[in-house]
């Protein structure tokens, strides 16, 4: 870019007058030359806020071409396996493939928990009862 700007910017023929230069084969004044350096300028300036918005907006424009192309394989064999577990987690009602033993083991730490914390139904929020401290207006 800097090789084209010289050529264009320098003076090519000693008999114009020391305030033009040609541009091809026309002759072209100083505000000429300052124009042609101002757009230089201009596009160099443009082209670096371009640069920097792609790069800020990087992560959108790869999550937008993401949906437009189709999935590689591998990640389609990954989304059907667990769009399947979680089709099979709501009919189960719980966790998929939980045999006796986890059952087993499940209520034998629900009992710990309950006997650790004072017992209650450990599948609810606790209930909170705060009372307002009561003031005493002490001798003065």
């Amino acid at each position: 870019m800097r090789d084209v700007r010289e050529r264009l910017l320098s003076t090519t023929n000693s008999h114009n007058s020391p305030r033009s230069f040609t541009f091809g084969s026309v002759a072209l004044g100083v505000k000429s030359k300052m124009a042609l350096h101002r757009l230089f300028q201009l596009s160099s300036v443009l082209r670096s806020a371009v640069s920097l918005t792609l790069r800020r907006n990087i992560g959108i424009s790869a999550v937008l071409f993401q949906r437009a192309k189709e999935l590689d394989p591998v990640q389609k064999l990954f989304l059907d396996k667990i769009r399947d577990y979680n089709s099979k987690a709501k009919t189960a009602g719980g966790i998929v493939d939980a045999g006796p033993a986890y059952q087993k083991n499940l209520g034998e730490e629900v009992i710990k928990l309950q006997r650790l914390y004072g017992g209650g139904d450990l599948n609810k929020f606790p209930e909170f009862k705060f009372t307002e401290p009561k003031f005493d207006e002490g001798a003065k």
